[in-house]
């Protein structure tokens, strides 16, 4: 069944929602496709990551054996980068997007993959994709950007996810916030009215500035037709108890695998198909390694080791940790029966953070239904683009197309099963 795309439901400046457009709905859920992209935005040391030989015979490499157990569950990928994107630590917004020139004099950031493919797929869920963080600059970094290259903010509070996937007010609460929402409809329609108005008047500069304000409307006034259209439709029973926030930047890694379980959470009950999720290392503090143990630096203190033998294996451990959450989240997507058909992408914008290299970047898939068990090679010093990668993976979730990004076409030598 071929997912009905935006255009088949928005018309014009128009909304139409049909019984039909509910039934395939209905229909699709049988077989849903997901993917979850996660990263580390100062990546992890190479040398303990990536592994020795290629193909299916490769020896697991010391971080690699934290997931002995889902070793043909991944494909490890070594040489894959963003053709052109450097400027280091802020790299870290361009890796769902490729765009170049990261914050230079007059950068825009373009659409990041996830909203891309969440475009491709329409209003199927209740939320067409879900943007989480760890210890995030909400303000500054995300993985999600608009088609107008406009950050979307992550949320980095597990109550207030849990509330968004199953929580619903009474009547009067739903009531209230359908009327809010049309009434930023009508705004949008009349700023859409003034647009038309004017801008026959501008020079071709400022008609370029209004076409993306254009741009950036039309996506709102999208996202607003789902919503109202979600708000008459029940939220799916809680898995689960409610969670506890955890606030304590320190407890970085009891951060990370609670937004890791409530991303699986969102997936499973079909609120979304599509979740990203960045642990902004950058500007986590001092941590706590283990039970005994705290940092002697920040993390990004320690991703700047210098060779120095206690960043580096302070470093060793933290990478590890983040290892062995990626296992248990592999393991229970695997247990209830959602690996085959979901996309666990962990990745980052740094290859080597010591020295702010953004080539041969650390990238790892596991499931989705792609032949796996293999390390995938390709050259160091000409790195192939990642984006390559992501056309593949798109194409696993029912989207067609041919390029994203700085692609060449899909990923070659990863095949679906």
């Amino acid at each position: 069944m071929t997912s009905l795309t935006r255009r088949t439901v928005l018309r014009g400046a128009g909304v139409a929602l049909s019984l039909p457009w509910l039934e395939c709905r209905a229909q699709e859920r049988d077989a849903p496709r997901r993917m979850l992209l996660v990263a580390n935005n100062l990546g992890v040391l190479p040398k303990p990551f990536f592994p020795e030989g290629a193909g299916k015979g490769y020896a697991l490499s010391p971080y690699l054996s934290e997931l002995k157990e889902f070793r043909e569950e991944f494909t490890v990928f070594s040489g894959l980068s963003h053709p052109g994107v450097s400027g280091g630590h802020s790299a870290d917004n361009c890796l769902l997007t490729a765009a170049r020139g990261a914050f230079k004099s007059g950068f825009r950031n373009t659409i990041s993959f996830d909203q891309f493919v969440a475009e491709k797929l329409g209003p199927v869920t209740r939320f067409a994709s879900l943007n989480l963080g760890v210890n995030i600059d909400k303000g500054n970094r995300s993985l999600s950007w608009t088609r107008d290259g406009v950050l979307l903010p992550a949320e980095d509070s597990a109550p207030k996810l849990y509330e968004q996937l199953f929580l619903r007010g009474d009547a009067e609460a739903v009531a209230r916030q359908k009327h809010r929402l049309e009434s930023r409809g009508s705004i949008l329609d009349t700023l859409r009215e003034e647009t038309r108005r004017f801008g026959g008047e501008l020079g071709r500069e400022d008609r370029a500035r209004l076409e993306q304000y254009v741009t950036s409307v039309r996506e709102v006034e999208e996202r607003m037709a789902a919503a109202r259209m979600w708000e008459e439709r029940p939220k799916p029973a809680a898995i689960g108890p409610a969670p506890e926030d955890i606030q304590d930047k320190k407890l970085f890694f009891e951060k990370f695998g609670l937004m890791l379980a409530m991303g699986e959470l969102a997936l499973e009950s079909d609120s979304t198909r599509i979740v990203t999720l960045m642990a902004d290392a950058f500007v986590t503090p001092v941590l706590k390694l283990n039970e005994t143990e705290v940092s002697t630096q920040s993390y990004h203190g320690l991703s700047h080791h210098g060779q120095d033998e206690g960043k580096v294996r302070q470093l060793g451990e933290i990478d590890r940790q983040q290892m062995k959450l990626l296992g248990k989240t592999l393991g229970r997507l695997k247990a209830k029966g959602l690996l085959e058909r979901t996309m666990v992408l962990y990745g980052s914008n740094m290859g080597d953070a010591n020295i702010h290299d953004n080539t041969n970047l650390p990238i790892l898939l596991a499931g989705g239904g792609f032949r796996h068990g293999q390390h995938l090679v390709f050259p160091r010093e000409n790195n192939a683009p990642l984006c390559n990668l992501f056309v593949s993976m798109m194409r696993r979730m029912g989207v067609e197309g041919e390029s994203f990004g700085s692609s060449s076409g899909a990923l070659r030598g990863l095949e679906f099963v």
